[in-house]
Formats: structure tokens, sequence, C-alpha cells
């Protein structure tokens, strides 16, 4: 006798890939307006072929939905967020106008103490690190903290230590808000390098001529 399970088991450790994979593939055909991370699913529409960016939607969410229903796969109503300007998603803000930095991680950089130890600057700078897409030179700026936390460093908080803390601080709290790629128009690439540091942004001109920054 065989048996077949119906619904994923627990305590499987490929459990999280073989679903992820069942929801990329799902969801490949429609790649075009739908993005997926796991169990979450981002659909995002804009006006075309005559259509507001409502109504766009409208007929994206509808595709969505049936392929879900036709595979049993399930939302919880209560997590949904349905026709948002702005939606969270994956540590960040994204838009219309592009992709922001999580105001709550901003608040908690800018409002960290002054670490006293490589522990504490260690626990920060993998929170700032996370961000440095939204911070041009950002390397460079961080250098006199990342010194501090080699193997052989003596723990000795400087004036350009603190100098680099605040810089990043003051950095990051005024964050640009970065462009969503669009595959159809060109990139292009600037960057610069120094003896310790080679820092670069990826950069692309939207539809309306401007050139704006992809990433850090």
């Amino acid at each position: 006798m065989l048996w077949e399970w119906l619904v994923m088991p627990q305590g499987l450790s490929n459990a999280p890939a073989t679903f992820n994979r069942l929801v990329t593939q799902l969801f490949r055909p429609m790649r075009q307006f739908v993005q997926t991370y796991f169990e979450d699913i981002f659909v995002h529409s804009r006006a075309s072929e005559g259509k507001t960016a409502g109504e766009a939607h409208l007929g994206h969410l509808r595709e969505v939905l049936l392929c879900m229903r036709e595979n049993r796969l399930y939302a919880n109503i209560n997590k949904c967020i349905f026709g948002a300007e702005e939606i969270p998603f994956l540590g960040c803000f994204l838009g219309k106008d592009g992709v922001r930095a999580d105001p709550e991680k901003v608040c908690a950089i800018a409002q960290w103490p002054v670490p006293v130890s490589q522990k504490d600057l260690r626990k920060w700078l993998g929170l700032a690190n996370y961000l440095h897409k939204y911070s041009a030179d950002y390397a460079e700026m961080a250098r006199p903290l990342t010194n501090l936390l080699k193997k052989d460093a003596v723990w000795s908080w400087t004036s350009e230590a603190q100098q680099a803390f605040e810089a990043i601080k003051s950095r990051l709290q005024s964050a640009p808000i970065l462009a969503l790629p669009d595959e159809d128009r060109p990139f292009s690439v600037v960057f610069d390098a120094s003896d310790f540091a080679i820092g670069c942004a990826l950069l692309q001109v939207d539809a309306e001529g401007r050139e704006r920054v992809v990433s850090f």
C-alpha cells in the first residue's frame, strides 16, 4: 500500500525550498506583473493598452486568484493588502515612485546609542549594512568602524569613529527613493575607487527622462 501526502508535512528540512519552487513555477507565466518570495505574492500594475492602472490591477489580481484556486493555494485575508499605493516588502516599501527604506529600521539606526564594545558595533553595523544600497560611498564612510571589528583590533572609540557613526546615521535618514528597475530600458553603471574602498551606482533613465539611482 502506498501513501501520498496531500499537504506539506511539518518537520521536513527541504519544505521551504520545495514550497518556494512550487510558487515560483506556478506564477512564472505572470512574471511581468507578479513577484513571489516564499508565501509572499506581490502584484504590481501600471496603465497600459488603454486601461488605467486600477483596471489593469483588477485584471492581474483576477489572474492570480484564479491560479491560486486552481492549484489549491489559500491566502489569509487578514494578511492581504489590496489596491495600495505602497506596500511593505522584504524590509523596504515599494510604491509607484520607487523603493524606500523602512522608516522603522532607519529610526532604529538613528536612535542607537554609541557602541561601547565590538559586540555593540557589530550589531549596529549589521542593521546599517542592510540599508547600504540607499547610501553612496557607504563603504568609505564605514571604514573607521569596520577597522574596529578586525581580529587584532584594539577597541578605542575615537573621534574618527564617532564622525563615521554620525555620518552614516545622517546619510540613511536622508536616503533617496530608489527607482524600480525597468528591464525594457538600458542601465548604466558609474563607479569610483580609492586606496581602500570601491563605490558604484546602478542608474537608469526613467520615462520622464530623469536619471535615477536603482542601487548604490
